[in-house]
């Protein structure tokens, strides 16, 4: 459920949640009766976004413009939903980049950079600020889903500073887990395959296989994700996913490459 036991609207923070699975995700949240924050850098498509989707389920949203991989920008978005609502119930570490398919020895620093930010170092900083706030709030403690990647566990071919980004998130998934655990703050993660998305548009159109074919992939609808995460945050804080994959079933996933 996503009504608190004061009568209240939980609240959630989505980052990037203004487009693609982020926007699935956010729709969702709130057509189950959450009061959505919606971030990213795009000042005027987050105001679009919280517009149409606040039209669309009937619920709040409030957009906040954020750079994820910039500590001082992420103090400044926990800091609006701290004097907007005084809580936090949920945040969901989904903003990540990627780039186009390249050898490992072809990714510039500047690229590598800005993958472990947005990727890895945003989904660091957006927890730590969590933590301070699910920690102090009354009730206190909250949860914390990552979206992860089925390169989590299985790379595809030349991806490594994504795949890097997306292994460590596991980690942080666990050791939030754990950390969490003493001040009921849950944690878990969403491994996705092959969601449609701007992301996933190659993939769609054909992209380099582990035996160094090409092929076509087939890919599903984000809505399912946005399913899978309202059924992660409605369980008690007694109770979590910890990992859960959701994905294309006739993806080339499962099995030898």
């Amino acid at each position: 459920m996503s009504i608190s036991t004061s009568g209240e609207a939980r609240v959630a923070l989505v980052t990037g949640g203004g487009t693609g699975v982020g926007r699935a995700i956010s729709r969702g949240l709130g057509a189950a009766g959450y009061t959505v924050v919606i971030s990213g850098r795009r000042a005027d498509v987050l105001d679009k976004a919280a517009a149409e989707l606040g039209g669309e389920t009937g619920a709040e949203f409030f957009a906040v413009s954020a750079d994820v991989g910039d500590a001082a920008s992420v103090r400044a978005l926990f800091d609006a939903i701290s004097e907007k609502y005084g809580r936090l119930d949920l945040l969901v570490n989904n903003a990540g980049v990627t780039v186009p398919g390249l050898p490992l020895e072809e990714v510039s620093f500047e690229q590598w950079s800005a993958i472990v930010a947005a990727n890895l170092t945003g989904a660091f900083l957006c927890t730590q600020q969590a933590f301070r706030l699910m920690k102090g709030q009354n009730p206190r403690g909250g949860r914390i889903i990552n979206n992860g990647s089925v390169s989590a566990t299985t790379p595809r071919p030349n991806s490594a500073p994504y795949t890097a980004t997306k292994h460590a998130i596991t980690g942080l998934t666990k050791s939030t887990a754990l950390d969490g655990r003493e001040f009921d703050i849950v944690c878990g993660q969403i491994d996705i395959g092959n969601a449609a998305s701007d992301m996933t548009t190659r993939i769609a159109a054909g992209v380099l296989q582990a035996n160094g074919s090409m092929a076509a992939e087939p890919t599903i609808d984000p809505a399912h994700i946005a399913d899978a995460v309202v059924y992660m945050a409605g369980l008690p804080l007694s109770a979590n996913v910890l990992t859960m994959t959701v994905m294309a079933t006739k993806m080339p996933f499962v099995g030898r490459g």
